[in-house]
This record gives C-alpha cells, sequence and structure tokens, in this order.
C-alpha cells in the first residue's frame, strides 16, 4: 500500500540504536524471517540462512549508478519453497546497517533471460539506503536463467518456470523482501521501490501492471516487454538480406550508418556528434547519400556480437556502397511489413547501427552472408517450436512468416512476457510514480517500443482527453524520457553524450520530497565534456537547441513518426 512514510518515534529510536553487529547474525535475520504462509503455500527454510557483515564498502560510480563509499550493509541470503513442488526459490537481500538505512526498501530484476544482475543490482538500493533484493526466481542459482530450466524432461515447456520468470518470483521476492524489511528494522512503514533495465524493465512492468498498490515507485529502463515482437525481431534483419539478396559486409553498414549520424547530428540545432532528433532524421534524410562514398576497414578477427553471428577472420573491406546496400538499410529501417505491404512492427531508430544485420565472411565463396541473431533464433527454437537448438535456417523464412511467428507468440505468452497491459489505474490511485527512460539509439530494445507502450497507457486512462492533455495528466505521475545518442540501457556510442546516472535518486525525489523531474537529470560520463550536466525532456516534448540553450519543443510530425499503425496485426498492440 502506497503511504507518506512515518515511523513513530520509539521504534525510530530502537532502529537506530541497533548497530550492524546486533542484527547481522544468523539468529537474529532467522528470528526475524517471515512466516511461513505468509505468502500462500510457501514454507521458509531458517536453516538456509547466511548472514555476513559487509563494512566500508564501495560501490564505484558508473554509467547507471552514481558510487558512494563507507557502506555497510548486511548481506543475507535463504531459501524457500512452495507446498506442492519440489522446488527451492533463493533470495538475497543486501541490508544496511540501521544508522544507515533510509527507511525505503528496493527490488530489481534481471537482463536478457536473467531474472536477477546479482550484485550489480543490490549495488543500486544500498547506495540510497534501502534494503534491495533479488531473486534467482528457482532456476537453481544466482547464474542460472529461464533458459536453463525451460524445457521439461518430456520437451515440452515448463509454465511454472515461465509464469516464475513472466512476473510470480518477482512478486514473491517483493512481498517477502519488504516483511523482512520491517521485522529487521522493526519500522512500520518505509517507501517501497522498484528498479531494472531491459529484462529488468519488463520486470518491473510486470509488477506495476499486476500489483499497482505494490510499490511507491519504479525506475524502468528500456523494458524488453512485448517478446513475441520484440525477439522476432531480432530476425527481421537477415531476413532483409536474404530478401533482397544482397549481404553487406560489416564495414558498409557501418559506413551507411556514419553517415547517417553526420547528416543528422545537427537536426537538434546543435552539432556535437550526438543525434537527439532521430525523427527528425528518420523524416528528413535518405540513405541514398551514402550511394558511391568510399568505405575501409583493417581485417579484425570479430565479426561476432553477443547473441549473433560466431566471430572469426573478417577479411580488410574496401569499396564504395552499393545501392544494393541502402535498400537494405532503408528496408530494416522501414520496420517489418507483411507480403500486402501492412505494417507488422516497428524498428530502430536512424542512427541506432544494425548490429542484427551483422554477416559473417564465407573464404570459400569471397562473400558475406546473412545469419540470424541468435536471440531470435533461441526465442523461436526454445519458447515457440519447444526444442533446445542453436541453429536455424532463414532460407525459407519471409516477412509473413516472421508474422506467423509473433501472431504464435502473442496468444502463447500474452498473460507472462507480453508484459504491456496499459491500465495502471490501481498504481496511479495509490500515488506511485514512474520514471521510464529509453536511449533513443537503443539497437537493442527498439525505443519507439517505450513511446507505442506509454501512449497506449494515455489512451487508456484518458481516453476522454485530447493528446496534449493526456499527456499532461499523465505526466503528473508517468514520465518517459529519450536519452540523446544512447544505446541499450548505457550511454552513447557515437560521440559521448549524457547519461541518466541516478534515475533511482531522482525518482526518490519525486516519490519523497514531491519533485517532478519535467527536465531528468543527465551526466556526460566520458570524453572531453565529462562531468557536464545536461537535461534530458520528457516525451512528448523534443530537444532542440538555439546556440547553447536547449528547449523542449512540441512537434507533432515528428511525435506521429513513433506511433506506428500495426495494421497487420488483427488485435491491438499496447
Amino acid at each position: 500500500m502506497h503511504s507518506v512514510f512515518w515511523l513513530s518515534s520509539a521504534l525510530a529510536a530502537a532502529a537506530c540504536a541497533a548497530n550492524l553487529a546486533d542484527v547481522c547474525t544468523t539468529s537474529y535475520v532467522q528470528s526475524v524471517l517471515p512466516a511461513d504462509n505468509f505468502i500462500q503455500g510457501t514454507t521458509l527454510s531458517a536453516g538456509s540462512v547466511t548472514a555476513s557483515a559487509v563494512t566500508n564498502y564501495t560501490v564505484p560510480a558508473s554509467s547507471s549508478n552514481p558510487g558512494k563509499s563507507g557502506l555497510n550493509f548486511c548481506n543475507v541470503t535463504f531459501s524457500y519453497s512452495h507446498t506442492g513442488y519440489n522446488d527451492k526459490v533463493n533470495l538475497w537481500f543486501w541490508l544496511p546497517a540501521p544508522p544507515q538505512f533510509q527507511n525505503r526498501y528496493l527490488s530489481t530484476g534481471g537482463g536478457g533471460l536473467a531474472i536477477t544482475s546479482g550484485q550489480n543490482g543490490l549495488t543500486a538500493g544500498v547506495v540510497h539506503g534501502a534494503a534491495t533484493g533479488t531473486t534467482d526466481g528457482g532456476f537453481g542459482g544466482f547464474s542460472k536463467q529461464l533458459s536453463d530450466v525451460l524445457l521439461l524432461a518430456d520437451g515440452t515447456l515448463n509454465y511454472n518456470m515461465l509464469y516464475s520468470f513472466g512476473y510470480k518470483s518477482i512478486h514473491e521476492m517483493s512481498v517477502l523482501g519488504k516483511e523482512l524489511t520491517r521485522k529487521f528494522y522493526n519500522s512500520t512503514n518505509f517507501y517501497s521501490y522498484y528498479s531494472g533495465c531491459s529484462e529488468g524493465g519488463r520486470e518491473g512492468f510486470s509488477q506495476v501492471q499486476r500489483y499497482g498498490s505494490q510499490f511507491d515507485g519504479a525506475a524502468v529502463g528500456a523494458p524488453a516487454f512485448r517478446q513475441a515482437f520484440q525477439q522476432v525481431l531480432h530476425l527481421f534483419s537477415a531476413v532483409v538480406e536474404k530478401t533482397n539478396g544482397y549481404a553487406p559486409s560489416p564495414c558498409e553498414l557501418e559506413k551507411i550508418n556514419n553517415d547517417t549520424i553526420a547528416a543528422c547530428d545537427a537536426l537538434d540545432g546543435r552539432a556535437d556528434g550526438v543525434v537527439s532528433r532521430t525523427d527528425l532524421c528518420k523524416l528528413t534524410y535518405k540513405h541514398s547519400a551514402s550511394i558511391g562514398r568510399h568505405y575501409s576497414c583493417p581485417a579484425t578477427s570479430g565479426g561476432g556480437y553477443p547473441g549473433g553471428p560466431p566471430a572469426g577472420l573478417m577479411p580488410a573491406a574496401n569499396g564504395t556502397v552499393t545501392s544494393q546496400a541502402v535498400t537494405v538499410a532503408e528496408d530494416i529501417d522501414k520496420g517489418l511489413h507483411d507480403s500486402k505491404g501492412r505494417q507488422v512492427y516497428i524498428s530502430f531508430q536512424p542512427s541506432s547501427g544494425y548490429p542484427d544485420a551483422a554477416t559473417t565472411f564465407d573464404a570459400t565463396t569471397g562473400k558475406y552472408e546473412a545469419v540470424a541473431s541468435g536471440i531470435g533464433v533461441q526465442y523461436v527454437n526454445l519458447f515457440l517450436k519447444e526444442v533446445n537448438s542453436a541453429s536455424l535456417s532463414l532460407s525459407n523464412v519471409t516477412y509473413d512468416i516472421l508474422r506467423e511467428w509473433i501472431l504464435e507468440g502473442m496468444q502463447k505468452f500474452s498473460d507472462t512476457l507480453q508484459t504491456t497491459w496499459p491500465d495502471l489505474e490501481d498504481f496511479q490511485e495509490g500515488g506511485g510514480k514512474i520514471i521510464h527512460y529509453h536511449g533513443e539509439s537503443d539497437n537493442s530494445v527498439p525505443a519507439a517500443s517505450s513511446v507505442m507502450y506509454q501512449d497506449s497507457v494515455r489512451k487508456t486512462m484518458y481516453p476522454e482527453l485530447g493528446f496534449r492533455e493526456g499527456y499532461s495528466k499523465l505526466n503528473d505521475w508517468y514520465r518517459l524520457f529519450l536519452v540523446p545518442g544512447a544505446g541499450h540501457c548505457a550511454p552513447s556510442q557515437q560521440q559521448p553524450g549524457p547519461f541518466p546516472q541516478d534515475v533511482l535518486g531522482s525518482l526518490i525525489s519525486w516519490v519523497e520530497q514531491g519533485v517532478n523531474p519535467t527536465l531528468l537529470n543527465a551526466t556526460v560520463l566520458s570524453g572531453p565534456s565529462a562531468g557536464t550536466n545536461q537535461k534530458l525532456c520528457a516525451w512528448p516534448q523534443r530537444p532542440f537547441w538555439i546556440g547553447s540553450n536547449m528547449s523542449c519543443v512540441y512537434d507533432q510530425e515528428s511525435i506521429d513518426s513513433w506511433l506506428p499503425n500495426l495494421n497487420s496485426i488483427p488485435v491491438p498492440v499496447y
């Protein structure tokens, strides 16, 4: 239940009087565990408790964490099981020493097919004095992923693990973690938060959508929701190459993208190497400008990328950009369309690059070949076909087949992996706040995916209001920030650009002090401008510079370019 924090003076005094040595013992943690059946059908294992004191700990500053030193906390783990299942779910908490506890609890998520980000997630909370938790989802340890447990021995999906990953285990961890926090600190009330990016962002929305009264605030980045679309999208670029009969070298596509960045950099009114207005780029720039331009790349031992083609020897590449390569880039940028010309899904913003189109070199034929992204292969094989295979032939895969896979996934995983329920009334009425951020040049989860979802929330919750009026109401409690030039949960890969290093801190200020982030704080973290503070505009306003001054402007044509008509999909897409 959302609440304004109040502690009685007696409880506050008791909490502050304790020191780390008093509370960070196995016996004390066992004494404050939530009771069996606190969540119906669960039994906590007191014998599994570990507790160790950590003192003078330093969290180094990173792109997503401001860092802090001198931290003291209790490192706690324990497990629980579900009645009728031969299972074990492991929980891991960092509980600040009582003098450093700031009356906050934080749940964290994972990335990819991992439900936990381990220690990296736990550090997010302790720098803000929050008791912080993560879960292994019952997958067999904090290094395990859903893919390790998704297939049963009979070759069918383990739906218990799927539901655990989809939303159930994060929910149970949050409920148990908040009760542990209450008893550990003898506190009657505290603020409850969630923080995560990518899969962790999807997990955050899985909680906000289903359990609206559980959190006071959620900081979510680049959420990998709508997975029936998201994962098949990773196959789209290679199918474009197959369909067009041309597989460019990585160097040729890199040249096209570098030309795009150079041409679109100043469309925001400032030439700084960062494309801040990919919408204006989409509306005005044509890749055909690259035709005939020279590209050159040295030989490398690369060619691979995480989840993509295997690394191998890539020969030196020299040549001029062809019209075939430009057609490939243009078709990828348009997004997936079916054979009737109807749009199936979006693509990545201009300047994002083309990692899913990465090719391998066949020394026998002397040609580059399209290769399916490993992420898309895993999804089609494991989740749809229910086989454990690392190979997938694209020889007969068409745009219509990609559409069929998307529709199959929509039906199969509507209640687990889609995670796009747009009615957030319970969360909003309880006073919850959301800061949602997404790198505008993200080439793993397209930035427009976040724009589409937030607009679905606006239309669902404020159907009687016009576009601007609806966003004005929505921005009172849910703000989306597109980060100029930024990639997937990371700063710009173009030139060093701003990145919101402490989204959780901004969220805390909003929830606890009422500071609505009309502009989100961001920092240039590297390069000659390192340390420079900048501000990010809240959607649907877009940044535009006049001299050294940035304004957040309303540009309807640009806004419309972000909101597609997915007329190939027979049901609403949220």
